[in-house]
């Protein structure tokens, strides 16, 4: 069994880059499926908010699909690693 990433290093992976945590956790289908959504609902919002929304509240489907990868990938890492110091004890 191999080491896992330091979950903290999956976190700021997640944090730059929607799907990056995911291919840090050896989920590169599962990073690319976020990266999907984020790219898909980020547009939505932007074409149906109304002119008065700011940006953040345009690309708002986006940046909360984003958070849902970061919780995603640092829960995963931080799993990933429990699960092998148990295994190695």
């Amino acid at each position: 069994m191999t080491k896992p990433l330091n979950p903290h290093l999956v976190l700021a992976l997640a944090i730059a880059l929607p799907g990056m945590g995911q291919v840090a956790n050896r989920q590169p289908l599962r990073g690319l499926i976020f990266v999907f959504f984020v790219i898909l609902l980020g547009a939505f919002t932007l074409k149906t908010a109304g002119p008065e929304i700011s940006f953040v509240g345009k690309v708002a489907g986006g940046l909360f699909v984003w958070a849902m990868a970061v919780i995603d990938a640092y829960k995963t890492a931080r799993i990933r690693q429990v699960v092998f110091e148990h295994a190695s004890a």
